[in-house]
C-alpha cells in the first residue's frame, strides 16, 4: 500500500470542512484526525493523486488556515500505525 502521508495542524472546526473537502473528490485521498484536541490531522494519498490533494488543499487556504506539521512520534490511530509499519517494512 504506496500511500503519501501529509500531516497538517489545522482548527479544531476546521476538520469537518477539509475532511468533507478531500473525500468528496473520490479516490483522491482520505483523512484521518490524529489528534482531535490539537487538532492534528493525517491526509493520505496515492501518488497518482497526490498534486490533486495539494491543488485542493491551496483552494482550501480561502476558507481556513492549515499548517503542514511533521509527522507525530506516537500514532495511536490504528490505520496510521498500519501504514507507519508498511512503509517501514
Amino acid at each position: 500500500m504506496d500511500l503519501i502521508e501529509i500531516y497538517l495542524r489545522v482548527a479544531r472546526e476546521d476538520i469537518a470542512l477539509l475532511k468533507f473537502t478531500i473525500e468528496s473528490y473520490e479516490g483522491t485521498g482520505i483523512v484521518r484526525t490524529i489528534d482531535r484536541k490539537k487538532a492534528t490531522v493525517a491526509v493520505l494519498a496515492m501518488p497518482d493523486a497526490i498534486h490533486h490533494v495539494w491543488a485542493t488543499l491551496e483552494s482550501l487556504r480561502e476558507h481556513m488556515d492549515w499548517h503542514e506539521i511533521p509527522a507525530p512520534e506516537e500514532q495511536n490511530d490504528w490505520l496510521m500505525q498500519r501504514v507507519k509499519s508498511e512503509t517501514e517494512s
